[in-house]
């Protein structure tokens, strides 16, 4: 995960102007460049996301409860970037972890977006965004 704090971006001879009140709600962005070595060449599509990533403790909580669902034993290396399907969790085991963060949290999850959860670092954010709404 990624974060921009400040309001450009430079990348030795390309640079890229983000103004700072155009990223509040920021899903996607794209860039422009410009710069003496793209004169004449095209470049390609560039895609990349800005968000911000959750406070370590969501995300140790969030290893705790897939550790408990899945039944993973403590030497069983689990982080944010750890996979439900990687770590062995089929469509009920992770409709199952999505309520136990619920109950945790307190908060609730709606359908479309437990559905794009696929990580324990997803989780995390979309904890600490729905925390955030409340």
């Amino acid at each position: 995960m990624a974060s921009v704090t400040a309001s450009s971006v430079k990348f030795s001879s390309v640079s890229c102007l983000i103004k700072q009140n155009q990223l509040s709600n920021l899903k996607k962005a794209s860039l422009s460049f410009t710069g003496n070595g793209f004169q004449s060449r095209r470049l390609p599509v560039l895609r990349f996301r800005v968000a911000c990533a959750a406070k370590p403790e969501t995300v140790m909580k969030v290893v705790d409860i897939v550790r408990k669902q899945l039944a993973l034993p403590e030497d069983r290396d689990v982080c944010g970037e750890s996979k439900f399907s990687v770590l062995g969790a089929d469509s009920l085991d992770t409709v199952e972890i999505v309520m136990g963060l619920e109950e945790e949290f307190g908060i609730c999850v709606e359908e479309e977006s437990a559905q794009s959860i696929s990580t324990v670092q997803e989780a995390a954010d979309l904890i600490e965004e729905l925390l955030e709404k409340k």
